[in-house]
């Protein structure tokens, strides 16, 4: 296992009209953690995994892996094990073949090769796959085969860029449980890249949220959903995402489970007439899209989420008593997008 350290890392493409990709990202891993790189599609997220890995070479800055300074050295050098999205499998070769290929590369012994492909198909449970080719296998398997030629070389960090994105949405849940507990056994520091904030909050001890090529927070899954660093952080994680409300002077964020029947909001609250315009079924829950009567936030639109029976009687077209308490509001600089200290509320 190892650390790995980013220090004001920089990759700019100097293509016209585009900034940094990454922009001066100061980063640590903890000792045998699972770290998730979090963000959409041009945040840099992969961009910064491929600096890490050594595939991309940075602009300016560096990385470091176990206190030592990587920065210039080929991938081979770095001590690290790489997955990809498309599992990159040799397709004329067996799955014993492709997972001790790394290993033959390296001139390692035939029988200590084979010793140690048998102990890595058996930790991931495809022991009986080992005269398979890869086009026999489905998804799953494949994935499995993958970090299978990854785990044999012993790495001291696990790099895997977008690795279940390929597959089913079943095959993508029961995927992430194999990966939590794979890392589990292993402990091996892992950096995991992603655009599915699904995987992010399930799988990630801590979760760095990118955009534009920027950290905008690094916390646990708890911390980046309830305490939001900025209005991107608030907006990206969440299905829905946090509601939003300009107030002038302030931003009021609250998630739209926390929107409820105001007799049965407790302590202090803030009070929302609110007109529901449509309602959307999802089996134990409901969402409801209104948009609020009356007040400081008149006209502004919001959602929120409730069970079937906190939702009874909030039908479409009526104007019901909503609250949110205060310990959940969230308050944003209008100018900004930054937290700001949740204050005596002026609205009260």
């Amino acid at each position: 296992m190892a650390v790995v350290e980013t220090r004001r890392l920089t990759k700019i493409f100097r293509k016209a009209d585009q900034g940094a990709a990454v922009n001066e990202v100061d980063l640590a891993t903890r000792d045998g953690e699972f770290l998730v790189f979090l963000g959409p599609s041009g945040s840099g997220k992969s961009t910064l995994l491929r600096m890490i890995a050594g595939l991309e070479e940075p602009t300016r800055g560096d990385v470091l892996i176990g206190g030592r300074v990587v920065t210039g050295l080929p991938p081979r050098a770095r001590g690290i094990a790489m997955v990809f999205q498309s599992y990159a499998l040799y397709p004329h070769l067996s799955v014993e073949q492709n997972i001790g290929f790394p290993l033959k590369a390296h001139g390692v012994p035939r029988d200590r090769r084979r010793e140690r492909v048998r102990w890595a198909a058996e930790l991931l449970g495809i022991g009986h796959l080992l005269a398979r080719k890869p086009r026999e296998l489905s998804g799953g398997e494949r994935q499995r085969v993958a970090l299978a030629r990854a785990l044999v070389r012993e790495p001291t960090v696990f790099l895997l860029d977008e690795p279940l994105s390929n597959l089913d949405a079943k095959l993508r849940a029961s995927a992430r449980t194999e990966l939590i507990q794979f890392h589990a056994r292993v402990g091996t520091t892992t950096i995991y890249v992603t655009h599915d904030q699904v995987e992010a909050m399930s799988m990630g001890d801590r979760i760095v949220v990118l955009d534009k090529g920027v950290v905008r927070q690094v916390g646990t899954p708890k911390e980046v959903y309830d305490e939001p660093a900025d209005t991107f952080v608030a907006t990206f994680l969440g299905s829905p995402p946090m509601n939003l409300v300009d107030g002038g002077d302030v931003i009021a964020g609250f998630r739209p489970e926390s929107l409820l029947p105001r007799a049965t909001v407790t302590g202090p609250a803030v009070a929302l007439d609110v007109l529901v315009q449509a309602v959307e079924y999802l089996g134990s829950e409901r969402i409801l899209h209104g948009v609020v009567e009356g007040g400081r936030f008149g006209g502004r639109k919001v959602v929120s989420r409730m069970t079937l029976g906190a939702s009874t009687g909030l039908d479409e077209g009526a104007v019901h008593p909503l609250a949110v308490a205060e310990r959940d509001l969230r308050l944003f600089d209008p100018g900004t997008k930054r937290r700001v200290p949740t204050r005596e509320l002026a609205w009260r």
